[in-house]
């Protein structure tokens, strides 16, 4: 009996901790969806319009993978060129998780 109540803690344990960092993991991109996908494409690559109009380089471009998360802060909550500033809109700590979402696309 005592096996399996110890037994079932850490599997509660684990499956907790599982759902945590999914929802951790989430959270970016749901932000990232909700915010800058419109312009920064789902996959990290504007179209072609948005490029153009806009200057969006995709997550991919060699000046973009260079820049820290400090950088890429500073540039969502104040705007940077023609991006709007988000300081408004979105929370520090939602913008440092789309950050560290936009940072794994490739």
């Amino acid at each position: 009996m005592t096996k399996t109540i110890r037994s079932l803690a850490v599997l509660a344990a684990a499956g907790s901790l599982a759902a945590a960092m999914g929802f951790a993991q989430s959270t970016g991109e749901a932000v990232y969806k909700a915010s800058c996908q419109s312009c920064h494409g789902s996959t990290g690559t504007p179209s072609p319009g948005i490029a153009k109009m806009m200057g969006v380089k995709p997550a991919s471009d060699p000046d973009i993978k260079k820049l820290t998360a400090a950088q890429q802060f500073e540039a969502v909550k104040n705007g940077k060129g023609k991006m709007k500033a988000f300081s408004g809109k979105l929370t520090d700590a939602q913008i440092k998780d789309s950050i560290t979402y936009f940072r794994t696309l490739k």
